[in-house]
C-alpha cells in the first residue's frame, strides 16, 4: 500500500496569519478603507455639483457633502459593515432631483393674461441676482414651471461603480500579499 506524506505546517502557518487578520488588523484596515472610499465619494459629489452648477448660490449645500460637516449624514455600522453618507438639507433632493417652482394649491398666486399661474416675490435686483426682501415695494413675478435637476448625486454614483472594482481588488490584492505573502 502507498503511504502519501503531507507537509502541514505550512498550513499551520497559513492558518495562524488568517487568525491573526480576522481578530484586528484587517478589521481596521477594512474599516479605513471604507471610510476612504465615503471620503471619496463625497469629493467626487462635491466636483460633480460644482461641474453642472452655474449658480454660486450653493456653498452650504456644497459644504454639506464633508465628512462631519454642517447637515451632513455619515454613519459607519462595525458588523453590519456600512458607510452611508449623505446630505440631510432639505433642498439637496430638489437641487440633484428637480422641483417647481412653487406648488399653486399651498402659494398664493395670480393668473396672468395668458392664463398662466404665478406669484409675487417681493425684493429687488442687485446686478443680475434677485435679492428676496419682504418689506420691498418691488418684487418679481415668478411663473409656475419645472426647473431641472442637476443629478449631480447619480454622477457621482456612476463614478464610484467604475472606481470602486479596481479599488477593491487592488486592496485586495495588498491584503493578500501584506497577510499571506
Amino acid at each position: 500500500m502507498a503511504t502519501i506524506e503531507v507537509d502541514m505546517s505550512e498550513f499551520k502557518t497559513f492558518f495562524q496569519r488568517m487568525e491573526k487578520a480576522a481578530q484586528s488588523d484587517f478589521r481596521r484596515d477594512f474599516q479605513t478603507f471604507l471610510e476612504g472610499l465615503g471620503e471619496e465619494f463625497l469629493r467626487i459629489v462635491q466636483d460633480e455639483f460644482i461641474n453642472r452648477n452655474k449658480d454660486t448660490g450653493y456653498g452650504q449645500l456644497v459644504s454639506s457633502f464633508t465628512r462631519n460637516g454642517v447637515d451632513n449624514i455619515w454613519r459607519y455600522e462595525d458588523d453590519g459593515l456600512t458607510l452611508e453618507v449623505g446630505s440631510s438639507l432639505v433642498y439637496a433632493s430638489y437641487v440633484n432631483d428637480g422641483h417647481r417652482t412653487f406648488d399653486p394649491s399651498t402659494t398664493k398666486h395670480i393668473k396672468l393674461w395668458n392664463g398662466e399661474q404665478a406669484r409675487y416675490i417681493p425684493g429687488y435686483w442687485q446686478g443680475n441676482r434677485f435679492i428676496y426682501d419682504p418689506s420691498s415695494d418691488e418684487f418679481m413675478i415668478l411663473k409656475y414651471q419645472w426647473v431641472e435637476g442637476l443629478h449631480f448625486w447619480e454622477a457621482a454614483l456612476h463614478a464610484m461603480e467604475r472606481i470602486c472594482p479596481a479599488a477593491l481588488n487592488a486592496k485586495l490584492q495588498q491584503w493578500i500579499d501584506d497577510y499571506f505573502g
